[in-house]
């Protein structure tokens, strides 16, 4: 299975980010003018996610083929 890697990085941060952004009250009009603001924070757990996810798939698959047998080599 070709997966592409980037675009579903990227759905998967996006939701994330979509599903916190509702579960959090709205912001002010005044955007937050401190170190980090809340975006970015959103941001950087929605990347955080993304990055688990993708690393639990390929370690699925990375596993899956560790256990398959191997067949012993016969001479010709």
């Amino acid at each position: 299975m070709d997966l592409q890697l980037d675009l579903l990085v990227s759905a998967i941060a996006h939701t994330v980010y979509g599903t916190l952004r509702r579960a959090l009250p709205p912001a002010d009009l005044e955007r937050d003018r401190g170190a980090v603001s809340l975006e970015q924070v959103l941001w950087f757990v929605a990347a955080g996610v993304a990055v688990a996810v993708i690393a639990t798939i390929l370690w699925g698959k990375i596993r899956t083929e560790a256990e398959k047998p191997i067949n012993a080599p016969t001479a010709p």
